[in-house]
């Protein structure tokens, strides 16, 4: 698996997550303060896809993932 993948699935597993921790209407709720987790990788997608650059993707590159295409 190369590291865009990773990324991507670390991010979206963070959104599902919080999403279902932060929802009322969601049979997990706990705090809808879980929502600033959706944003904050909402926000960091955002950057990545506008700079390029991505400290995550950066990490995993140096823990030797291969960078893919």
């Amino acid at each position: 698996m190369s590291s865009w993948q990773i990324v991507r699935i670390v991010a979206g597993s963070f959104i599902l997550i919080s999403l279902a921790l932060g929802a009322q209407a969601s049979p997990v709720f706990h705090n809808a303060n879980w929502l600033w987790v959706t944003a904050f990788v909402g926000a960091n997608l955002l950057q990545s896809g506008v700079t390029k650059w991505c400290l995550m993707e950066v990490i995993l590159r140096k823990l030797g993932v291969k960078q893919g295409c």
